[in-house]
């Protein structure tokens, strides 16, 4: 299959064959057929890529202090690396549109192969097909035009906005920004039946506003336009602003405060600095909102990931309702979405509708990318027909993040041969198979683990798969190599213990039987081995263990019980073996004190351990610890 991806080292856009994404649980595969380019949020990563590096600093400063704090535990050189890999990698671009379902995950209900659906988020991205979580896909009935559907998520943006400005029937509306939102939000409210007048720098954007049956529609500039307002609202002023503008300026928020009656609401939408003058905001006690996207929902990943919904009667409007609400809006009738539209593409005409809208190089508002629906597409991509001798180390590999990227992938070159790779996303998959010239790519793990070809597999998976993929290859004989943690659940590390025996039983007559690891890594350190070295096995030692480790967000998916495990089974399992190690013996008691702590996270603790030889060991593993 075919997806657009941008490098963001330079900006250079490339139409890339990619294998499949990986349908997770919980999530629908579509086959796209439009796509819409966000000309605001999109043009400004575009815009961003395509900067120096200097530039990008300025314009990206969180992540420049990410970069600083990485140094700081890292080194210079490790980081360097690390960014570099970061800006090479081609990154995905969209996030709405619409298509039809081609599977259904575990755990999906109300879908079913053939339902013409909406898709939203940061998987709905500009590709011929792509694996969307159900909460962010809604489906769209037959007699509702999917190239209007495929506008779901913009137009939940606009929905949202109005919502926080929780508007009645015959209030009035004023919208600072007439792009592709504001034109929705103003539509939207004349639905409703909220009086709403729109605004914009742009005498092109107000006659084409004008153009699709938008009334009220003035320049910023117009002379007496508070007093236009005034007449238009009972000399009261307006009830709401919403700010859908792009600026960097604060005038729009202070044209706000100017506009607005008494005690009404200010809610922003777009893009614009939030410091402005006291006295309107004081004076008439305003109420300044800020609208999240699309709702409710967006950014937890207990709704978006795992597909948990909040009640109803609780939280009315989320952003999957309100995605709903639109297609509704459109079964109606209620929205005129085709005069919004102003271009089409074909997806491997999309990186001219960026050049387009970066140039400005002709007016624009709606902008659709079309998919071929009748070309046949492949779901893993061959680069290479090679074959190796079985003696040889052939190696495929399940899981490409960070870690593979920039630790292991490196290390491996020139000590086996790259078969077969299997990623979550295609972009990424395309991008590391290239680089480490694997034969092919695949979504499918378990074809890299019936590869006949292959007899060394490296598992690099979020932790809840380890244990799964791990016994699935020494069923099929190979050569494993897991990230820790081995498993998540005593349960898990059974069923591995049995099944490894049981095959070393049956190939013990073999010269090389399959070997099991555990990436372990800090036991490999020089400094460690020197310590090891100056101790015999049968010598006690009194061990102790401090780690810095600093504080990861609660919504970290290392700190999710079902995926991560939480941190003492993913990353103190280091420091245990590490300790077990240099001991030489095995653990025979263990002791472990928790700190309270808000979050309830089990990630600021002591552990003592006592060995068979008589050697201790103390863990003191702190979260709360500095890190630098």
């Amino acid at each position: 299959m075919e997806q657009l991806t941008q490098e963001l080292k330079k900006g250079r856009m490339e139409i890339l064959e990619v294998p499949f994404p990986v349908l997770g649980k919980g999530e629908i595969l579509v086959r796209n057929y439009y796509s819409v380019i966000s000309s605001g949020t999109e043009g400004k990563t575009v815009t961003d890529a395509r900067k120096g590096y200097i530039a990008k600093a300025r314009s990206r400063q969180k992540e420049v202090k990410q970069v600083l704090e990485l140094i700081k535990t890292n080194g210079l050189r490790d980081t360097y690396k690390m960014v570099m890999n970061k800006l090479d990698a081609p990154s995905p671009l969209g996030y709405s549109s619409s298509g039809k379902v081609i599977a259904v995950g575990q755990n999906v209900t109300g879908f079913k192969v053939g339902d013409l659906v909406a898709c939203g988020g940061s998987s709905a991205v500009h590709a011929d097909v792509i694996s969307v979580p159900k909460n962010l896909c809604v489906k769209v009935p037959g007699d509702v035009n999917l190239k209007h559907a495929a506008f779901s998520t913009i137009v939940s943006i606009a929905i949202q906005g109005i919502r926080q400005a929780d508007l009645k029937f015959g209030e009035n509306c004023v919208v600072i920004g007439l792009g592709l939102i504001g034109m929705l939000t103003v539509q939207i409210l004349e639905a409703a039946g909220i009086n709403s007048i729109g605004i914009d720098i742009s005498d092109e954007q107000v006659n084409k506003a004008k153009k699709i049956g938008i009334g009220i529609s003035l320049n910023r500039n117009k002379e007496g336009l508070e007093k236009i307002i005034k007449n238009h609202t009972n000399s009261f002023g307006t009830d709401a602003v919403i700010i859908t503008a792009g600026s960097s300026s604060n005038d729009p928020v202070e044209l706000a405060g100017e506009l607005c009656r008494k005690k009404g609401k200010v809610v922003i939408v777009g893009a614009v600095p939030t410091g402005f003058s006291r006295a309107n905001y004081y004076k008439k006690e305003l109420e300044l909102k800020m609208s999240s996207s699309y709702g409710p929902g967006r950014y937890d990943p207990q709704y978006e990931d795992k597909g948990i919904d909040y009640p109803i009667g609780y939280v009315r409007w989320t952003e999957n309702r309100n995605m709903l609400s639109y297609i509704d809006l459109l079964q109606k009738g209620k929205l005129n979405i085709d005069k919004l539209i102003t271009h089409e593409f074909p997806l491997i005409g999309a990186p001219k509708a960026y050049n387009m809208i970066l140039k400005k190089s002709e007016p624009f508002t709606g902008i659709l990318i079309k998919y071929d629906i009748e070309k046949k597409i492949e779901k893993r991509i061959v680069l290479k027909e090679r074959t190796y001798q079985p003696s040889e180390v052939n190696i495929g590999f399940i899981g490409a993040g960070s870690f593979a990227r920039n630790i292991l992938l490196p290390r491996l070159k020139g000590l086996g041969n790259m078969i077969g790779l299997a990623t979550l996303k295609g972009n990424n998959s395309r991008y590391v198979a290239n680089k480490y010239r694997f034969n092919y790519c695949t979504n499918n793990a378990d074809e890299i683990i019936d590869d006949k070809n292959i007899n060394t597999i490296f598992i690099l998976t979020r932790h809840n798969l380890h244990a799964e993929y791990v016994l699935k290859a020494l069923k099929a004989g190979k050569n494993v190599f897991v990230e820790k943690p081995l498993a998540l659940t005593e349960k898990e590390l059974e069923n591995i213990n049995k099944v490894y025996h049981l095959k070393l039983k049956t190939q013990n007559l073999k010269p090389n039987p399959s070997r099991l690891m555990v990436g372990f890594n800090r036991r490999f350190s020089l400094h460690i081995k020197k310590v090891k070295e100056l101790f015999s096995d049968d010598q006690p030692k009194a061990m102790n263990f401090r780690i810095n480790a600093g504080a990861i967000p609660k919504d970290h998916w290392i700190n999710d019980p079902d995926i991560g495990g939480g941190r003492i089974i993913g990353e103190v399992c280091h420091f245990i073996d590490l300790a077990m190690y240099i001991a030489g013996a095995k653990i025979t008691s263990v002791y472990a004190s928790l700190m309270n702590e808000p979050n309830h996270l089990s990630d600021t603790l002591n552990i003592n351990l006592t060995c068979d030889n008589g050697s201790i060991a103390n863990i003191s593993y702190f979260s709360n610890g500095n890190k630098e």
